[in-house]
């Protein structure tokens, strides 16, 4: 009696647990909200690109004209400089050892050139002509004129010299903030283009923002267009941009963003914003923010294109 009603029993409340299972299986999964809200446009129509944050007087790469051993550095990050300031000293030992005898030099010259001017000056003072040729006095200012020429050579090669050790201590030719140092004292310094430069500084009074724009965008953005920029992983800070210059040519982009659906071979137009540092007090140079720059809807393309009227316009 309880076999016969059992079974059934079991196979219905199996059957039970199957459907709940596949309702419970089938039901929508709300979407996780992400960690970082995105930013919201203040745009109905724009285009968006990713800015990489560079001094306005662009990230200049200080390097040194003679190779050698720092000795001395002046500054560190984050210093202020002014034109003229030093920044770093290269060995300067070896100019200064012929330094020593090229002022010797000068003091020989000197004597000779005074020596033979005092010659000439006795020779000047004869008043009887015969006493000395006309020969001898034609040498003795010939000697003067030597002399003086040897004087100046010597002084010139002393100038020389103390310009060569100017030349290893570098100053800075702009204003600006220290935002890198990559050398130590006693590190050799070579010269010439470095895939690492020795020191980088720029003018960070207003910084400037590079925006790489989509080529198939390019058509839209617009000088007089307002745009704005937003911190990454921080959307309530941002500022507006002023803008500044279109870099007329179209380059290969290099600055990746990490997304699966971006393509390694677009070509971008680097559009060039700026803003007051005050605005974003947190923000570096080098670091990367989103710009949304307002513009015509992409709608509107063939149209304007072709110049005949969009649909509705009279």
């Amino acid at each position: 009696m309880i076999r016969r009603y059992l079974l059934p029993l079991l196979a219905a409340v199996g059957v039970a647990i199957a459907i709940i299972a596949v309702i419970i299986d089938n039901r929508p999964t709300p979407s996780a909200r992400p960690a970082v809200q995105p930013p919201k446009v203040p745009f109905a129509s724009y285009v968006a690109g990713t800015g990489i944050i560079e001094a306005s007087s662009g990230n200049i790469a200080v390097g040194t004209p003679v190779p050698g051993i720092v000795t001395a550095i002046y500054v560190k990050w984050g210093d202020h400089v002014k034109v003229g300031d030093r920044l770093f000293k290269i060995d300067d030992r070896d100019v200064q050892a012929r330094l020593l005898p090229a002022l010797a030099k000068v003091k020989e010259s000197e004597a000779r050139l005074e020596l033979a001017e005092g010659r000439l000056k006795i020779a000047e003072s004869v008043t009887d002509k015969r006493a000395i040729s006309v020969e001898e006095l034609n040498n003795r200012r010939s000697a003067v004129t030597i002399d003086a020429a040897a004087l100046a050579a010597a002084k010139a090669e002393v100038e020389q010299l103390r310009l060569e050790i100017e030349r290893r201590t570098i100053r800075a030719l702009v204003p600006g903030q220290i935002f890198q140092v990559k050398i130590r004292p006693g590190e050799f310094a070579p010269s010439g283009a470095l895939a690492t430069p020795l020191m980088v500084l720029g003018n960070d009074i207003r910084l400037y923002l590079r925006v790489d724009i989509d080529e198939y965008d390019a058509w839209r953005v617009r000088p007089d267009a307002p745009a704005e920029a937003f911190v990454r992983g921080a959307p309530e800070l941002h500022t507006p941009l002023r803008f500044e210059r279109i870099d007329p040519y179209v380059v290969p982009k290099t600055s990746l963003t990490g997304s699966s659906t971006e393509r390694t071979d677009t070509r971008v137009l680097q559009v060039i914003y700026s803003f007051d540092p005050a605005t974003l007090p947190d923000t570096y140079v080098g670091q990367q923010l989103d710009a949304f720059v307002q513009a015509p809807s992409s709608v509107a393309a063939p149209a304007a294109a072709s110049g005949r009227p969009m649909a509705g316009s009279p």
